[in-house]
């Protein structure tokens, strides 16, 4: 089996699964947001539970639309906050003590390897990384889920990605996933297992295999992943008091598909509007101007991505006229960017600085854009009206290319600096 296959069959309580199998599974963890808790909380009740199976089991957390932004998502944050204290969930966060949920979960020791965790946002995948099975569902299901622990799950095969070579400068995670959903497409891995491999995967820092997995989804994926080994095993002993179960794909696993990838040539890569696999390398982008920069939600507003966007604004200043919006992934690493001075640096470049959330990725608040004005963001996506106006344009990067395009005022690499 593959490492995917072997954690699902380990949550069904079987001895072996195959792609196409339908199981029921046990959860270790469920997790909801702001945005998505409403409706799994009305499910909750309309099946008429009157407690949730592990009140231990279950995270909410408010990342989307916080601080409220206005009375509707005042509304919401208060129904996820009354149902906390309702069912005494242990792990409720808010403001304050509250980032990213995709962040905060792996940053507060709850992923481990071999775990499953369903979440009610499709970004969940982003967990793979530490070699756990992960997954987005709708509301719905994750309201059944908070009443019985379970749920049913067919079988993906697995498509196997092998990175091989060695990785050119200011080329991180994000431009593998980009490049590589430039080549199989956004339906490309459709209801499939990304299983992330290689000489490149192994030596890849956590911040960056969490991109790689966080934008699995964005492939079609039910889930990315990737093996546990000494780099990730150390994260999570570092962080969890919980065991973790290490599984590996088996040598004679059957894979749907083999994709082997050379990184030697691989450029930062630039996904242009309307879709993450609209790709093309940095020194291909023209001359794009640009009237917002945003750096951080999920994918890239990790401590280290922060790092290295200072390293660039670093004596330097964003572009007269152009915005620049960098938030903090949690409050931990919002911390330990003012402990560094990465915070001043930013600041001095021109930026501001936004509460951990997601802010501007979803369009939801602090950054949106308005007709006819482009961005380059980290985020994970660019569908129309993504970011605020149907006729804006958001183009992804990652960290360093869109700290570099911030101070030029238009899209380019960091060697332009």
């Amino acid at each position: 089996m593959t490492i995917t296959e072997k954690i699902i069959a380990d949550h069904a309580g079987l001895e072996s699964v195959q792609p196409g199998d339908l199981v029921e599974v046990k959860v270790d963890y469920a997790f909801a947001h702001d945005v998505t808790s409403p409706l799994a909380i009305a499910a909750f009740k309309e099946i008429g539970a009157t407690s949730v199976f592990d009140n231990e089991k279950i995270i909410l957390v408010a990342d989307h639309f916080v601080p409220n932004k206005d009375i509707e998502s005042a509304q919401q944050a208060k129904i996820m906050r009354d149902f906390a204290k309702e069912q005494d969930i242990k792990y409720y966060f808010e403001i304050g003590e509250a980032g990213i949920g995709h962040v905060l979960l792996p940053e507060k020791g709850f992923v481990v390897p071999g775990a499953l965790i369903i979440g009610a946002d499709s970004h969940t995948c982003t967990y793979g990384a530490l070699g756990a099975f992960s997954t987005g569902v709708g509301s719905t299901d994750l309201g059944a889920i908070m009443v019985t622990g379970e749920i049913w799950l067919k079988v993906p095969p697995t498509i196997r990605f092998e990175y091989e070579g060695t990785l050119s400068p200011w080329v991180q995670g994000k431009d593998l996933i980009l490049y590589t959903l430039g080549k199989v497409g956004v339906e490309g891995a459709l209801y499939s297992a990304m299983e992330f491999t290689g000489s490149v995967i192994r030596n890849l820092p956590m911040y960056q295999r969490f991109t790689m997995t966080n934008m699995a989804i964005e492939g079609g994926a039910k889930n990315g992943i990737i093996e546990p080994d000494e780099i990730s095993l150390q994260y999570a002993h570092s962080r969890s008091l919980q065991e973790p179960v290490i599984h590996s794909s088996d040598p004679g696993a059957a894979y749907a598909d083999v994709i082997k990838i050379m990184v030697d040539r691989i450029e930062p890569q630039v996904a242009f509007p309307h879709s993450p696999a609209n790709v093309r390398p940095v020194s291909e982008a023209g001359n794009i101007e640009i009237d917002q920069v945003f750096i951080g939600s999920c994918t890239n507003g990790w401590l280290e991505d922060l790092r290295n966007a200072a390293s660039i604004l670093k004596g330097r200043t964003a572009a007269r006229g152009l915005r620049l919006i960098i938030i903090p992934a949690s409050p931990s690493i919002y911390k330990q960017a003012i402990k560094e001075g990465l915070i001043e640096t930013f600041l001095n470049a021109g930026a501001v600085i936004g509460p951990p959330c997601c802010g501007p990725c979803l369009g939801g608040h602090m950054g949106i854009l308005a007709e006819g004005e482009r961005a380059v963001a980290t985020t994970n996506r660019n569908f129309i009206g993504r970011m605020g106006h149907p006729q804006s344009e958001v183009y992804l990067t990652n960290p360093i290319v869109a700290a570099a395009s911030a101070v030029l005022g238009r899209i380019g690499g960091p060697e332009e600096l």
